[in-house]
């Protein structure tokens, strides 16, 4: 098993953690994971709003890491590429894998948030297109070669080679799925790892979901123990098991985040294209503890982490990524869990 953190954090602009102190708090978080062991580090990309929106600019976060780090793997979680020219993907995304001596992963997808779409001018009906072209050039593009691609949304390129290629060969690509069947399909079809956000939905839901992929890799020639599927969770982790300590340290940040994620999602996406999506958060603006915890979450003591963490790696995962900064939980509390899980957890589950 390897094991993550995913960045996508509560701005809270009344509270007395600006944003200056809440990236700071991220890189703290994210130099003592490098210290442990933990594998990988992934950085959302919103805009506007309070649910992770400051981590705008991920690439320029994730690059300052790789000066700060040395072991951990630093990926987007995802560059929405319905947002953005692919050819700046390519270009970004190669000088952070030079800077970080090749420790970069591709995570895309197409975004939901209605008001990015509609601030930077692009038709939500577009998204799954521009994801699946998006991919094509930036794959392209790192070969090295002088680039031949005619586009369906951008100007054509002919003979331009672009700067720099990656240090690697070619950076894993993840895709982030959801809801859509054909996203799973097409993840599968490519050949990309999964990144699913499973927080969203009880564990039986969550597990059909990721089946949708494992069953698709086959059908396509594809080995489902050559494909990796990575999975978010909220986690705290606590000395012993205490369930009423637990709520009492949890509930409330959990309860911010969840209301700032219904803000973010409050104008529907396009209903053709989003099909279902309007069901997205039902649940999920009011994550009362018996709600989430424990199908929902990583969380309690060392014993209950980890006999939730083999429950998920028996439906599949292979990665189990923690959104341990969530509402406004105190950065004390957020080390004293990664400690707790450094110390206590990792050691018994990382050879899972």
């Amino acid at each position: 098993m390897k094991f993550g953190l995913f960045y996508l954090p509560t701005n809270l602009p009344d509270s007395d953690r600006d944003v200056h102190t809440h990236m700071h708090n991220i890189v703290e978080q994210v130099e003592y994971a490098d210290k442990i062991g933990i594998d990988y580090a992934w950085m959302v990309e919103h805009h506007f709003v309070r649910h992770g929106g400051f981590l705008s600019a991920n690439y320029a976060f994730l690059c300052y890491l790789a000066g700060r780090t040395e072991n951990i793997r630093l990926a987007t979680g995802a560059t929405v590429m319905a947002l953005n020219d692919p050819v700046r993907v390519a270009e970004q995304a190669a000088t952070l894998d030079q800077l970080s001596n090749g420790r970069f992963d591709l995570g895309v997808g197409r975004g939901f948030i209605r008001d990015e779409f509609d601030a930077f001018g692009v038709p939500m009906k577009e998204s799954r297109e521009r994801v699946e072209e998006g991919v094509e050039l930036v794959l392209k593009a790192w070969d090295g070669e002088p680039l031949e691609f005619d586009s369906k949304f951008r100007p054509k390129m002919s003979g331009l080679k672009i700067l720099p290629t990656p240090y690697q060969k070619r950076p894993t690509i993840w895709n982030a799925c959801l809801m859509s069947p054909e996203s799973f399909e097409w993840t599968a079809q490519e050949g990309h790892n999964l990144l699913y956000v499973a927080y969203h939905v009880d564990h039986d839901l969550a597990a059909e979901r990721i089946s949708w992929y494992r069953d698709a890799l086959p059908k396509y020639g594809r080995k489902v123990e050559d494909h990796e599927v990575c999975c978010v969770y909220h986690a705290y982790f606590m000395e012993d098991e205490d369930d009423a300590r637990l709520k009492a340290v949890v509930d409330g940040p959990m309860g911010e985040y969840g209301k700032a994620g219904k803000e973010a999602a409050s104008k529907p996406p396009d209903p053709e294209a989003y099909k279902g999506y309007d069901q997205r958060d039902k649940g999920t603006v009011e994550l009362t503890f018996d709600r989430y915890y424990p199908g929902r979450v990583v969380m309690g003591g060392p014993d209950q982490v980890v006999e939730r963490i083999k429950v998920l790696r028996d439906i599949g995962i292979t990665q189990v990524t923690f959104l341990v900064d969530f509402g406004s939980l105190s950065q004390e509390e957020i080390m004293k869990s990664l400690k707790v899980f450094g110390e206590k957890i990792l050691p018994r589950v990382k050879d899972l």
